[in-house]
């Protein structure tokens, strides 16, 4: 199954989700209007308060019920809206990105990056659990907010290529949509627990029944019953929406887990990590008073629980899925000791110090491009390896830089800097306004690395460094932002890769909208004009070459090519207009989509440098990351190893 078949299982699974909530919270009405009539008595026998079952009562629990559901969910899903940094705060996290203090440490951002690169994404935050038991999780509501957060215990036990298994099965919940449904989930189900908790507060308030007349009792004896039904209802429902919740991981785990080994195809790594869970003293336990609310995110289960409220398979299956060869036993690991030796502290290397890359001038071919795409969303072992070569080619000056918050600042600012002497000037002096002494001298010492820095590095270079651009606030950030248009602006014209650099910033730090698969590809049809134009223009030397590149993306498309285009989408500017229409387009229309990029950029046989950089960024603002472009030798050695591949690969798209 493929990137976009899973968009729309994702989809499916949403309303399905939607649908057993409103059956859960259909049984709870009845099961509270049930509670409702039953006769309360006071100590005397005497009937104080007997509810006959009608349409009124039925329209008021049905009310209070459901206000209290929604009221809980919307706001537990505002308060996750910021993010998974949310859920990982509330884990007890520590954010990393920056901030590595031990080699364990730089090895899991290490594997993450290298992860995150292999499949066109930015990098994530990674927070470190204080937990001594091997689990991780991802969490957020759409990629740009997605954090992956792994325990101290993963980090302690894990060998590089059971952590790598680990992280895959992570980013597998990312492409996959899990991620966003089990947010909703930890809404959803906070909703209904919200229930037992007022109903809780109610019978707090009602614990002077029975020191009070009769005749007051009447006045008690209806919040009473309603609490005590909250309370019922509440933990019936808590179960129920529980139960859901299981049901719903359990399968997903499942895919998470073949995927992961797609990715890296190692099964060896991430069955490696589920052997050391089962025979592991401790166990995937964290033992933070709100484990339990994220059960379901965890990699392995994060509380023991009942068979049917389990959010995750049976271990040994999971195993056995991945390992068919396994023999059932585990190696025993023992819990560590209270007082342990301290771990290696990370060597601080120099600031700027480290050999720039050598840039160079690589041509891909059609193959290259068509390999990526095909592999959006389902990362392959050679974009893995391709995804370290690139971070080992990135100078240390620049990634040391990446993981600060300045550093990173200055970066962004870099990147923007023309190689004309003249323009450059100008550019420079309007940073020297914009930003302090420290920040400008920062930027000295990055120029030169930065502008000898191979183009095929600037994208993975960015990725690496909007970790720490996410750290700033959002007066700060509007500030950065206002420089980088300054920069765009500063020669009176805005390139196609200037402006995805910037848009690329923005959506990773401000967060993209959700958006609602609802477009065919023909009805953006002049959206879909504005941008292979813009990539025409971008690809190409000449203004007759664009249009024949134009011409030759559209033979592919099953519609005619619009006349023209309305004004608005006729400048570069208005592309951002064009960008969101188009990343509303339904999941099966995207193929397409990409097919005609493809056919617009290779339209002179040979894709640059240059051209596949504007390539993965427009395609990354349209919510396709297309993982690294590998050179004929990588494809032809990837071939080699055709056979050992994996059923479940996702077929490649073919540009006629």
């Amino acid at each position: 199954m493929n990137f976009f078949e899973q968009q729309r299982q994702a989809k499916r699974r949403t309303l399905l989700l939607i649908f057993l909530m409103m059956l859960a919270v259909l049984s709870l009405i009845a099961m509270s209007c049930l509670i409702m009539v039953i006769p309360v008595e006071d100590g005397d026998g005497n009937v104080i308060m007997d509810l006959e079952l009608n349409r009124q009562l039925v329209g008021t629990v049905s009310a209070v019920i459901i206000s209290i559901v929604l009221m809980g969910s919307l706001s537990k899903h505002w308060e996750l809206s910021e993010g998974g940094k949310v859920v990982a705060r509330r884990l007890d996290g520590r954010l990393i990105n920056h901030s590595a203090q031990t080699l364990e440490e730089q090895r899991l951002l290490n594997v993450v990056e290298e992860m995150a690169i292999a499949s066109g994404t930015a990098v994530p935050s990674v927070y470190l659990l204080p937990d001594l038991g091997i689990n991780a999780f991802a969490a957020g509501l759409t990629p740009q907010n997605a954090v992956i957060g792994v325990t101290q215990g993963a980090i302690n036990l894990l060998t590089r290529e059971e952590l790598q298994g680990v992280i895959a099965h992570e980013f597998s919940h990312i492409y996959n949509g899990d991620m966003r449904l089990n947010t909703r989930l930890v809404a959803i189900v906070h909703g209904i627990m919200v229930l037992g908790l007022t109903g809780s507060y109610i019978l707090q308030g009602t614990e002077h029944v029975g020191k009070t007349p009769v005749s007051r009792n009447k006045f008690v004896a209806i919040p009473m019953l309603i609490g005590f039904a909250l309370l019922i209802v509440g933990i019936a429902g808590t179960i129920f929406g529980n139960r859901i919740k299981a049901a719903i991981s359990r399968e997903r785990e499942f895919l998470a887990d073949a995927t992961a080994v797609q990715y890296t195809r190692n099964p060896q790594g991430i069955a490696g990590a589920l052997k050391k869970i089962g025979g592991y003293e401790l166990g995937s336990a964290i033992k933070s008073p709100r484990a339990e609310e994220y059960s379901h995110l965890y990699f392995g289960p994060g509380a023991t629980s009942s068979d049917s409220l389990a959010s995750h398979p049976d271990l040994n299956e999971r195993i056995r899925r991945v390992d068919a060869q396994w023999d059932g036993s585990f190696s025993k690991i023992a819990a560590p000791l209270t007082e342990t030796q301290p771990p290696a502290v990370l060597p601080v290397p120099d600031a700027f110090g480290g050999v720039p890359a050598v840039a160079m001038a690589v041509l891909y071919d059609m193959n290259s491009i068509q390999a990526s795409v095909a592999a959006i969303g389902a990362p392959q072992a050679e974009h893995l390896i391709e995804a370290r070569r690139m971070l080992e080619d990135i100078p240390q000056s620049l990634k040391a830089a990446a993981r600060t918050v300045d550093g990173a600042e200055a970066i962004v600012y870099g990147l923007l800097l023309s190689r004309s002497a003249s323009l450059l000037g100008v550019q420079l002096e309007i940073l020297r306004e914009a930003i302090d002494d420290s920040m400008f001298s920062t930027l000295n010492l990055l120029r030169e690395p930065l502008s000898s820095l191979n183009p095929g590095l600037r994208l993975p270079l960015l990725d690496l460094a909007i970790p720490s651009l996410q750290q700033l606030g959002k007066k700060p950030f509007a500030k950065v932002k206002h420089n980088l248009n300054r920069l765009i602006e500063a020669d009176n014209e805005t390139e196609l890769l200037e402006w995805t650099l910037l848009r690329i910033v923005e959506r990773n730090v401000e967060g993209a909208a959700p958006v609602q698969f609802k477009f065919g590809l023909f009805q953006c049809a002049e959206e879909l004009m504005a941008l292979l134009t813009a990539l025409a223009r971008a690809g190409q030397q000449n203004m007759p070459a664009a249009s024949q590149a134009l011409q030759f993306a559209w033979q592919g498309l099953a519609f005619e090519r619009p006349q023209e285009m309305r004004v608005e989408l006729q400048e570069l500017t208005g592309l951002e207009a064009a960008i969101k229409r188009l990343r509303h387009l339904m999941p099966e229309e995207r193929p397409a989509l990409l097919n005609a990029m493809t056919r617009c950029v290779m339209h002179d046989g040979v894709v640059t440098v240059a051209e596949a950089e504007v390539f993965r960024a427009v395609a990354d603002l349209l919510d396709c990351p297309l993982p690294p472009l590998l050179t004929a030798q990588a494809l032809a050695d990837d071939k080699v190893s055709e056979p050992a591949r994996e059923e479940t690969e996702p077929s490649r798209i073919s540009v006629a």
